[in-house]
């Protein structure tokens, strides 16, 4: 993989249905969606033009889930409301270990001198929510899910500039990226009526007859509102030590030796919503509380004051 300087137009319609003949949700994409996937190991390599990194993965399985994130009967891993004309599908990837490294290219803009960025987890998953619009399968709102158990990370200091660096430089490309996909939300979601062939896959449990009613309950119990990217760590030992192999000779001579300091975080969690709206309604974040409506009421009143300025103006 490669980064881009500008950031590359959507991918349109979905290239499972055009193969297939078919413009609308169908047979097969449920084919591919209810396909298990084992690969014993994948290695992919991003280059950029300050950096360079690698993800490999050992024991990696995709697989369809049921709602509760559990293995079932292909059937249930899907919701389909004929009255809204969209699909709620759901997936699981796990894998046994991960291996991420990063170090600054030949020509980029980094330290002569650099230390390559390296972490090892164990065993982790990510679970994946998809909205898609029965008509032209076209993916309306997702949730990103990635989690991980005990983590242990050892970070020296040239590390941990390295990897600001690193971040520094990949915030253009993403706040172009972000840009484009907001300026490519849809206002409004058009409710459009499936074709009839979608309409025999509710996901509803067996010897009860669907309705519409009872469809569209458990269709808003599992919905997703908006795009979310989530992180939870449910423990994460961090330890910054100072890199002093690499200072000079004379500070070491002096006595100047380098120091540690250790960081331990438990269920550490990151919710990112990059298209929420202020002052709408937060009661589908993941971690709601009441605390927040006081926060969404102030938001709306900034929001409404400022509206009513750029009126006057």
């Amino acid at each position: 993989m490669r980064t881009c300087e500008e950031p590359r137009p959507p991918n349109g319609q979905s290239p499972i249905a055009l193969a297939a003949g078919q413009s609308e949700y169908g047979f097969a994409e449920k084919v591919v969606e209810g396909m298990f996937i084992v690969v014993n190991s994948i290695t992919i390599k991003i280059h950029s033009k300050a950096f360079h990194a690698s993800f490999e993965l050992w024991q990696l399985q995709g697989y369809s889930v049921n709602p509760n994130w559990q293995q079932s009967d292909l059937r249930l891993t899907r919701i389909t409301d004929p009255q809204r004309g969209e699909v709620l599908t759901f997936k699981e990837l796990t894998w046994q270990t991960l291996r991420i490294e990063a170090d600054a290219t030949d020509n980029g803009d980094q330290d002569p001198v650099t230390t390559p960025l390296r972490l090892i987890t164990n065993q982790g998953r990510i679970q994946i929510s998809l909205k898609r619009r029965t008509k032209d399968c076209n993916v309306m709102a997702s949730k990103l899910m990635f989690l991980l158990d005990d983590l242990l990370w050892v970070l020296t200091d040239s590390q941990l500039k390295a990897m600001m660096k690193y971040a520094e430089s990949l915030s253009e490309a993403m706040e172009k990226s972000a840009q484009q996909r907001k300026s490519l939300a849809p206002e409004s979601v058009q409710i459009t009526p499936p074709a009839p062939s979608t309409q025999q896959s509710w996901s509803q449990p067996f010897g009860v007859s669907p309705n519409a009613s009872s469809i569209g309950q458990y269709f808003d119990k599992h919905d997703m509102k908006e795009l979310s990217y989530h992180l939870l760590i449910s423990r994460l030992d961090l330890h910054i030590c100072d890199d002093s192999h690499t200072r000079e000779s004379g500070a070491l001579k002096h006595g100047m030796l380098g120091g540690a300091m250790q960081l331990t975080f438990r269920r550490m969690a990151f919710d990112y919503y990059p298209f929420h709206r202020a002052g709408d309604a937060c009661r589908h974040w993941v971690r709601y509380s009441e605390a927040m409506e006081t926060r969404g009421q102030w938001a709306k009143k900034l929001v409404n004051e400022f509206q009513s300025k750029i009126e006057k103006l």
